[in-house]
């Protein structure tokens, strides 16, 4: 039996019609779909023709948004020494060495939304891949989260820096801001991502690579983007 959807998504729907859009019509029209009564994220989702079965298919990296997320993140930096105060300094709401650790490891304490990591602290940051690999929290050297420049690595993340990688599906899903943010932000947003997965492209990858490109709401619809134009302006 088919799900039920509400009228006003049906609606929203609606007004999408079954083509590709290019990314600088379809923001305006996610914008005059909304319904919702808060301030959606806007969401750009990419399926890749890679097999992320293999490792050498993996598609993974990190972009700063020109334009920011429209909310700061929450970080947590673990470290020793003077790079305490290092990421205090730079913004960090945790920053701790062996006590943060412990109170992750204990009380499965994920109240963050990116944690760093110097690389002495690894082997400590190393026993909580439990906690933290299925919230995708695990620092990692290929994102810039294991740094002895925990500053940089803050003010980075603070100032809109997102990480995407390719899920089971081959799919990848990246925020690039509110649905309330002026729709040239939301296009420079986008066309940055897009940039970025294009550039990541693995050399173990054959055929197309960019096999669809949507962008969507947090309540709204999905908007089909011109995928062959996306990839082919962002070829070196």
């Amino acid at each position: 039996m088919a799900r039920k959807i509400s009228k006003n998504l049906a609606k929203a729907r609606a007004l999408v019609e079954p083509r590709p859009y290019a990314l600088a019509d379809a923001v305006p029209l996610l914008q005059k779909a909304k319904y919702a009564k808060f301030d959606e994220t806007v969401d750009l989702t990419l399926r890749l023709g890679v097999d992320p079965k293999h490792a050498d298919q993996m598609v993974r990296g990190t972009v700063v948004l020109p334009h920011g997320l429209g909310k700061s993140k929450i970080v947590a930096v673990i470290a020793s020494g003077d790079k305490v105060k290092d990421a205090q300094a730079a913004g960090a709401e945790f920053a701790g060495g062996e006590e943060l650790v412990e109170k992750i490891q204990k009380e499965n304490w994920t109240a963050f939304d990116a944690l760093i990591a110097t690389p002495d602290m690894m082997k400590s940051v190393g026993r909580l891949g439990k906690v933290l690999g299925p919230k995708g929290l695990m620092p990692n050297p290929k994102t810039g989260t294991v740094t002895t420049d925990v500053a940089s690595a803050v003010k980075e993340i603070k100032a809109g820096k997102v990480e995407f990688r390719t899920d089971k599906t081959a799919l990848v899903h990246v925020p690039v801001g509110k649905l309330s943010f002026d729709a040239q932000k939301l296009v420079d947003n986008a066309t940055t991502v897009i940039a970025s997965v294009v550039k990541a492209k693995p050399s173990a990858a054959k055929g197309k690579y960019i096999k669809g490109v949507t962008l969507s709401s947090t309540m709204g619809p999905g908007v089909p983007l011109d995928h062959a134009a996306l990839e082919a302006a962002h070829k070196a």
